[in-house]
């Protein structure tokens, strides 16, 4: 879990930092801040590091530093798609970070990335040419992105706080969306707890353009349809059973993907009992190691490659994280 937060236009000084310190718990390795004075563009990145600790930091460039990325997320075909963009050639400056298919993947396919993507995401991109800033999030919405936009300000964050950190932007209730909550259990999107904020929603992506201020273009990539296959219904049990182990078996290997010791929680389920199946599978028997203690810890230093794993109690696990003081420029 990381953070992202930035705006465009008015602010004072201190609106990027207050955004920043309100979602730092988000993101304890290091934070990272750009601002573009010319264009009124102001990126922030707190970094929970997970792949390529070293050369991994935010926000992330292109080789002329034309092209700029704030990413929270995880891209599970990340190593596909940057040998795709080498083909093509793209040169990579980091070692093995899935930030960096982000920036050449807009340079190469615009707003066509997102529905290239297998993730977890929510990421902002400022295009200088274009003097524009692209927002995308995940299909099912996993990752969190909220928005704010009028006349004068757009400013958007990975959380509700972040965003009320910023001093032009009015934290009103909507009471509407209030009603949602009581109703449903949830506010839907677009809407959010704040009268003047929205949610983009999941499988969306989003252009501001600097050359038409106080407007935002929103567009849906992809949209889940649940429709009746009836070919499944000649097929054998066991045939299905098999493609289900296979997908099961795909999908928690892509998962796996870490320079730092992964945990799972275990609710005494069949789903977490199967993705622990799974990954146990897939990892060295040395690396596994169950544990019924309360908390899990993560060190800054001495991180493993591959990974490790821990299975430990869901109900009474809390989590320390240790903080660097890096930060990008």
């Amino acid at each position: 879990m990381c953070g992202i937060a930035g705006y465009v236009g008015e602010g004072r000084e201190g609106d990027l930092r207050a955004m920043g310190d309100r979602i730092a718990h988000r993101g304890p390795d290091g934070e990272g801040i750009c601002g573009f004075r010319g264009a009124g563009v102001h990126l922030l990145h707190r970094r929970l590091a997970i792949i390529d600790l070293a050369t991994g930091d935010q926000p992330m460039w292109n080789e002329d530093r034309t092209v700029c990325v704030v990413f929270n997320g995880e891209i599970y075909n990340h190593v596909v798609l940057r040998a795709e963009l080498v083909a093509k050639g793209h040169h990579f400056a980091s070692h093995h970070s899935d930030t960096e298919v982000l920036v050449h993947g807009y340079e190469e396919w615009g707003t066509e990335l997102p529905g290239r993507l297998n993730g977890m995401f929510a990421f902002a991109i400022w295009d200088a040419p274009r003097r524009r800033l692209f927002l995308a999030r995940d299909r099912f919405g996993k990752k969190p992105l909220y928005y704010t936009c009028r006349p004068g300000l757009f400013a958007f964050a990975s959380e509700l706080t972040a965003l009320a950190g910023h001093s032009g932007v009015r934290a009103e209730v909507d009471r509407d969306s209030l009603r949602k909550l009581f109703a449903y259990g949830f506010i839907p999107a677009p809407r959010s707890f704040y009268r003047d904020v929205r949610k983009l929603p999941g499988g969306h992506w989003m252009a501001f353009e600097l050359d038409r201020p106080g407007e935002v273009t929103v567009r849906r990539y992809w949209q889940f349809e649940i429709e009746t296959d009836h070919a499944l219904a000649s097929r054998p049990e066991e045939s299905l059973a098999e493609e289900l182990r296979h997908l099961l078996e795909r999908a928690v290997e892509r998962r796996l993907m870490s320079d730092v010791p992964l945990g799972i929680f275990l609710s005494g389920g069949i789903d977490s009992s199967a993705v622990l199946a799974y990954a146990a599978k897939r990892m060295p028997a040395e690396a596994s190691r169950p544990s019924r203690s309360g908390s899990t810890s993560r060190a800054s230093t001495n991180r493993p490659t591959p990974a490790r794993w821990r299975a430990t109690s869901a109900r009474s696990t809390t989590r320390r994280c240790s903080a660097s003081t890096g930060r990008g420029t």
